[in-house]
């Protein structure tokens, strides 16, 4: 198979999708790597390490989309690329599709086949190739929260560790999955008074038992989420449905209740955002002021650490990469039914449930797609 990676063209997406170690395993099962000029220069991997590892170095982009048979990249297609698909090809990579109307009628169209990392599944549950990103997601929303505290950037001008003699601030993380646990160790390592917010009793009771005192934990029930976000200087939204729309936990009206210069960092922006006032930023421009509440809702955080998250992502994407390859994602869907929820859109139809059901469109059973 002639596999291509082209170079992000997001807005400050420094990530790649595939590191050189992962283009040599691909050349050693006996595939073609092709990679557009510089695609790795944001995680400091360059052209000749590339070509070292077996890999080719394409100058036109358009070629890599015209001639390879899969696609992988990091974030969702943007137009330009979407214009680029074709029928037949398969595109590997992140799509966040339930919230994005526009980026699913043009994969539909395109007729490609999309698989979407954030929907593969694992044998022990749990999203997997989504995995990495969250816990950087969840550790990187303490840093950016922190930084969208200080007054110099709109924030109440609180240092969440506080000093002796003056209170620590305090940090509400809505989720006590694998952003929220991760934010929640960000914020009690430093000193923050954390308290981490879920739905599932026991989700509650493991992270409970995870930080003991350093966190406390509630039932996220309406009456309790009110009282908690009233009281914080940092509310950081970390809640998923798997490949659907996100749902709004935090209305407009309730942001009348915050303290003036208080932060939302809403990593759930990806799936539409977990805030109704949230709106995607990007990291020329990452927060924004509604009702005196800081919004930091940038939609590719971990592109900011793009070293850390592009090795951390290839080592949990490489391994399908080359049952796809191959195999032909076929077959790799058919021996694996984890991989196979990954198929989001294939030959003009949408495969995934959650996408169909939130946009509208009619479903193509994976069974039936795979058969």
């Amino acid at each position: 198979m002639r596999i291509g990676c082209p170079r992000e063209i997001k807005n400050r997406e420094y990530r790649v999708g595939l590191t050189p170690e992962s283009a040599k395993e691909l050349v050693a099962n006996g595939h073609e790597v092709w990679m557009e000029t510089g695609a790795g220069a944001g995680i400091g991997a360059y052209d000749d390490q590339y070509v070292a590892s077996g890999a080719k170095v394409i100058d036109k982009v358009e070629n890599i989309f015209a001639e390879c048979d899969m696609i992988v990249k990091v974030k969702e297609p943007q137009p330009e690329e979407i214009a680029r698909l074709r029928e037949g090809q398969i595109l590997y990579t992140y799509l966040h599709l339930a919230p994005d109307a526009a980026q699913t009628e043009g994969l539909v169209k395109s007729g490609c086949t999309a698989i979407a990392y954030e929907t593969v599944t694992g044998p022990r549950g749990g999203l997997p190739l989504l995995k990495p990103m969250s816990q950087v997601a969840g550790r990187m929303s303490i840093q950016a929260g922190a930084n969208a505290l200080e007054k110099v950037h709109g924030g109440r001008g609180v240092l969440l560790g506080g000093v002796p003699g003056v209170l620590p601030g305090r940090v509400l993380v809505i989720g006590g999955g694998v952003v929220g646990f991760n934010a929640a160790q960000m914020a009690a390592g430093l000193g923050a008074r954390t308290v981490i917010m879920d739905l599932d009793p026991e989700v509650l009771e493991k992270v409970g038992t995870h930080f003991e005192a350093r966190a406390s934990t509630r039932f996220a029930s309406k009456a309790n989420l009110e009282q908690a976000v009233a009281q914080a200087d940092l509310v950081v939204g970390a809640v998923l449905v798997p490949g659907a729309a996100a749902p709004k936990l935090i209305s407009r009206e309730m942001l009348k209740t915050m303290k003036p210069g208080a932060v939302l960092v809403d990593v759930a922006i990806d799936q539409g955002g977990c805030f109704e006032t949230s709106k995607p930023t990007t990291h020329d421009n990452p927060t924004y002021v509604v009702d005196d509440i800081v919004h930091y809702c940038v939609a590719n955080m971990p592109g900011a650490v793009s070293r850390t998250s592009t090795y951390a992502l290839n080592n949990v994407t490489l391994p399908h990469a080359i049952r796809i390859a191959n195999l032909g994602w076929k077959e790799a869907m058919r021996r694996d039914a984890h991989l196979a929820q990954g198929l989001n859109v294939h030959a003009g139809s949408v495969t995934y449930p959650a996408v169909a059901s939130e946009l509208g469109y009619d479903l193509l059973p994976i069974e039936e797609a795979i058969a």
